[in-house]
């Protein structure tokens, strides 16, 4: 009967709902009903009297009063912050873990089971009586919000401070207020400004965070001023890796402390004060360069630590960092992408000059101990060569060979430096930086870089170029004359692209290139296809001059086809005679001057070529004959070398991939290889002992190629040491024959070690 009248969040407000029946009874009822109703409903009707009559009682006092009476119910906050102000000892906050409320002073009480509270008991309650029977009672429930009660009870509750900080977005020193009732945390940890708590302890915060570490957000000149100067110092302690240059955070605390008034403890304060006084004084609170510093900072001068690094036209941003083991712990060097392809290696080995001292001790410390005591001390060395050569010259290792063998007479072989052990901040890092300085690789390796980074580089040449300079398909040359090189300003600097004809089989197309090598080595391939695309085929003429012997010979070929080895004698046959012409063209008028010379003289340059190449298929299938059939083991390693060498001076395109100047070699070669058959057979002891310095010599040049980029592998220096090695074959296997040079597999090495820097 009484449950109807329940509320889930309050029993006061059953109350209400019990007055407003009872309202309604009375209007439909007569007395005699209305007691008798109560009777069956189990309400007091005495009880109910009385409570009409208080209420009539309060009502009257209240218009004697000329208070005016409400005609809207009120709501629910109302309600019971009216009850609220008479029972602030009677509130109380649940245990996350029990049914249980912890209340005033530390008490403990639990929800009476007959409050419409009692299933779901909210976070905090108020209640009207706490009785206490078998365990202490709170009843007539209602639940309340904490932030009710600070309002009501400023004369009880108590407020607690903690972690007073400096808040940058504020301009002030916060911190965490907690209030209590009777101990109850009415508020846990509310933000509050801390100046009116303890001025002095935010005077000094303000100070040492604001001004002194310059977490502020502020405009003022002074500020930006003195922030630039320290950075200037801090600066200086990157570059010369110390930490015992700019003075200590007291020394700036005391210089503001003693200029700032006492009342300062907020970025509000500081403005008020400061924009009377910087009338009288504007110069008053600025930093001087020579109290910031504390000793020998004079050392570090621009020309040991400079900002920028020059390599011919080019200027790079130089940064540094004294962060020990960070990735760009050192001098990193800054390098836009569209410019990554005019930068060579050249010159970064020495370092800057304020660290190349070091770099130098370092390197005679890694090397092996029984070469190292020759140079002990190594400081003194060191010292000694910067005296020596006070100017980069050459590759720092070499010029470091050179010096220490001049000064002891002891020669250090490259093998001997042991560069993973150089301190990784003597080494500089290569930061390449696309739009707006984003960073898009990193590194200490400038070559991989610039391989890794290849296609992006090649789409931002495209990119920078007119339109209409790249193009394909193209059958005959009517694209005007092609710039050696195409160069336009972006983002301060000069990004050069190298235009060029590019073989595409069928046709002819114009692309850039990063480097000018590239740029050659797809001109001298372009220009032979247009050559080609444009001259009659000499196979008719080849058929008429060539002795039936020479043609027998073509079919002795590792093609499937003649025609695919004439094909390549006849483009062999175009690079010989644009080199006799003086080299590929760039302008239009020229290359039809060239196109007529290679029509009137590539008839009888093929057939020359294909006689030549003739003799090299006959001494191929010989040889190859004679590797057939059964084979004595003890032969066997001789003659899989033997194969491999093969493999690698005839197979399909080998005539055009070797050029016309090798030819002879080639052939040369193989005869090498038919003396050392013969041979074979009378001494096969002698042929492995030689054939172990082979060995050597190539497991060296294999992983010597395996490091360089691909493009560089292409150059002529590189590939003359492929040949050299062919060449110490002849003089181990076939010294009749002679090499055109000395060589030895020493001179190979060496020849690796210059190339390699």
């Amino acid at each position: 009967k009484h449950r109807r009248f329940a509320d889930k969040e309050s029993d006061f407000i059953a109350f209400v709902n019990l007055w407003n029946y009872l309202k309604e009874q009375q209007k439909v009822l007569s007395n005699s009903q209305l007691r008798k109703q109560c009777r069956q409903e189990f309400l007091n009707y005495l009880r109910i009297r009385e409570w009409q009559d208080v209420y009539t009682q309060l009502r009257q006092v209240v218009k004697e009063q000329g208070i005016p009476v409400n005609s809207e119910p009120a709501d629910y906050k109302s309600v019971h912050l009216s009850l609220l102000s008479g029972l602030l000892s009677h509130v109380g906050q649940k245990d996350t873990e029990k049914q249980e409320f912890t209340g005033a002073r530390n008490a403990r009480f639990s929800v009476f089971p007959g409050s419409g509270l009692f299933k779901k008991p909210p976070k905090w309650v108020m209640v009207a009586e706490l009785v206490e029977t078998s365990r202490l009672w709170g009843r007539i429930a209602a639940k309340i919000e904490p932030e009710w009660i600070e309002p009501l009870a400023p004369h009880l509750v108590k407020y607690h401070y903690s972690e007073p900080h400096w808040e940058k977005s504020q301009g002030a020193v916060m911190a965490m207020e907690k209030v209590t009732l009777y101990g109850l945390p009415v508020v846990a940890g509310r933000p509050v400004n801390y100046g009116n708590i303890d001025p002095a302890l935010c005077r000094e915060l303000f100070i040492r965070h604001a001004l002194v570490e310059g977490d502020w957000l502020t405009r003022h000149a002074f500020f930006r001023e003195n922030q630039k100067l320290r950075n200037e110092v801090e600066e200086l302690e990157h570059k010369s890796r110390r930490r015992d240059i700019l003075v200590d955070d007291e020394t700036l605390f005391s210089f503001y402390d003693t200029r700032l008034p006492p009342d300062i403890i907020s970025s509000r304060h500081f403005d008020n004060w400061w924009k009377r006084e910087r009338l009288q004084k504007p110069d008053f609170l600025n930093y001087e360069k020579n109290m910031l510093i504390r000793s020998d900072a004079n050392q570090v001068t621009a020309q040991d630590y400079p900002n920028y690094w020059y390599q011919g036209d080019l200027k790079f941003r130089l940064s540094y960092q004294f962060e020990p083991g960070t990735e760009a712990d050192g001098v990193t060097v800054h390098i836009p992408l569209p410019v990554l392809n005019q930068v060579s290696p050249e010159g970064f080995d020495w370092q800057i000059p304020g660290l190349r001292e070091e770099l130098v001790i370092a390197l005679i410390k890694s090397l092996p101990k029984p070469v190292r005591r020759n140079f002990v001390p190594a400081p003194n060395y060191a010292g000694a060569f910067m005296e020596r050569v006070p100017e980069p010259q050459g590759a720092l290792l070499d010029a470091l060979e050179r010096e220490l063998r001049r000064m002891t007479g002891v020669t250090v072989d490259r093998e001997s430096w042991q560069l993973d052990q150089i301190p990784a901040h003597l080494k500089i890092t290569f930061r390449i930086t696309g739009d707006k300085q984003k960073k898009l690789a990193e590194g200490y390796d400038l070559e991989a870089l610039k391989l890794s980074l290849k296609e992006q580089v090649q789409q931002t040449l495209s990119d920078v170029v007119d339109d209409g300079i790249e193009q394909s398909g193209a059958h005959i040359w009517r694209f005007g004359d092609i710039p050696g090189c195409y160069e336009q300003k972006r983002g301060g600097y000069a990004v050069k692209a190298y235009p060029a004809l590019v073989d595409e089989k069928q046709s002819v197309g114009i692309k850039v290139f990063e480097t000018e090598f590239e740029q050659q080595l797809a001109m001298q391939a372009g220009t032979r296809r247009l050559l080609l695309l444009n001259i009659p085929s000499p196979i008719k003429y080849l058929h008429e001059k060539l002795p039936n012997k020479a043609k027998l010979g073509l079919y002795f070929n590792p093609y499937g086809k003649v025609l695919d080895l004439i094909d390549d004698c006849i483009a062999c046959g175009v690079d010989k005679l644009i080199a006799q012409y003086g080299g590929v063209v760039w302008q239009e008028d020229k290359f039809a001057q060239l196109q007529e010379f290679v029509r009137a003289e590539l008839n009888e340059t093929v057939v020359g070529i294909a006689k030549l190449v003739e003799q090299i298929l006959t001494t191929t299938f010989a040889i190859s004959k004679r590797l057939k059939g059964r084979i004595d083991m003890q032969m066997a390693f001789a003659l899989s070398d033997i194969k491999a060498q093969m493999s690698g001076l005839v197979f399909p395109g080998f005539v055009t991939a070797h050029g016309w100047q090798r030819l002879p070699d080639i052939l040369r070669y193989l005869q090498g290889i038919e003396r050392r058959i013969e041979k074979l057979v009378s001494d096969v002891n002698r042929d492995r002992a030689n054939m172990s310095k082979i060995e050597h010599v190539q497991n060296l040049w294999k992983q010597w190629q395996g490091k360089l980029p691909p493009v560089e592998k292409r150059r002529p220096e590189a590939e003359a040491v492929r040949w050299m090695i062919e060449e110490l074959r002849i003089s181990l296997f076939a010294q009749q024959l002679g090499t055109p040079y000395p060589v030895s597999d020493k001179r190979i090495i060496q020849a690796m070690e210059q190339i390699s820097g």
